[in-house]
């Protein structure tokens, strides 16, 4: 193959990649407590057959959504029942730790940890295709809920 060719065919395989790329759409989960702004962006994988929560190892970190890390920034403090999350920017894991018990992990973004807050898991009657988080709630309190497949992992919270 001549250089006009060989850099023809790279020109085409660079040019092309983002076809090839398997990108998920990106979420993001808002809420305003007290005046104070609340949200996660996260990546929103499919299932497509797969049974992903089910399948997670236990007692390793899965970052909650696909292709870059899910984030939370608050300008609120927020507490977990005792666990305290002060207002800033983190990232944010779950931990599977038994087949239906999972934790909430929120750390720096040195990764430092922050927080291991429980999260209390439930079954759904209907599966939900794309993973998805949202923020609720009113007058200080809310709830975090994290849904996929037949799985929903829950946990409260306090704005201050």
């Amino acid at each position: 193959m001549n250089k006009l060719a060989m850099l023809l065919l790279a020109g085409l395989s660079v040019s092309a990649a983002p076809v090839w790329a398997q990108n998920n759409p990106r979420g993001e989960a808002k809420l305003t407590l007290g005046g104070k702004a609340i949200a996660i962006d996260y990546g929103r994988p499919s299932l497509k057959g797969r049974d992903m929560l089910g399948q997670a190892p236990v007692g390793q970190p899965w970052r909650m959504g696909a292709d870059r890390a899910t984030t939370l920034k608050t300008e609120a403090d927020l507490a977990f029942g005792a666990t305290a999350v002060p207002k800033g920017e983190y990232v944010l894991t779950a931990t599977k730790l038994d087949a239906d018990k999972w934790q909430l992990n929120v750390a720096d973004k040195q990764q430092a940890k922050v927080a291991e807050i429980p999260l209390a898991a439930s079954k759904l009657e209907e599966s939900v295709e794309t993973f998805t988080i949202e923020l609720t709630g009113e007058q200080g309190q809310g709830t975090l809920s994290l849904t996929w497949g037949d799985t929903a992992l829950k946990a409260s919270f306090s704005a201050k």
